[in-house]
């Protein structure tokens, strides 16, 4: 009985053993790719700030206004004046009552009436 008991522990230290190596390679492979993703967030975190700063470049106001002057026959774009913008005063709002009721009806004292 005592012998069952000894082969039987061996086994599970056997079986642990193996479950534990299989569980490092796993961790360590997910480990790479965690690694490996991090690499790439910050190549793609780089790579954007190269974008906006080459859009900030082809936005600049000085290369728009260029731009505008040359396809100007095309395009037929002026630069903003001040006059081209309204005044709050110039703002038409809405009427205040559009709909005004001109036939009410008694709703109260008609409930026992058909």
């Amino acid at each position: 009985m005592r012998s069952l008991f000894y082969v039987l522990t061996a086994l599970s230290v056997i079986g642990l053993a193996f479950w534990a190596y299989h569980e490092n390679y796993k961790t360590q492979e997910a480990q790479a790719r965690a690694e490996h993703l991090q690499r790439q967030i910050g190549l793609e975190r780089q790579r954007l700030r190269m974008l906006r700063a080459e859009w900030a470049y082809l936005n600049r106001p000085a290369r728009l206004r260029d731009l505008a002057e040359i396809n100007f026959d095309r395009l037929g774009l002026l630069p903003l004046q001040p006059y081209q913008f309204g005044k709050i005063d110039q703002v038409s709002y809405p009427e205040r009552d559009p709909l005004p009721i001109t036939d009410p009806v008694d709703v109260i004292n008609m409930e026992g009436h058909p």
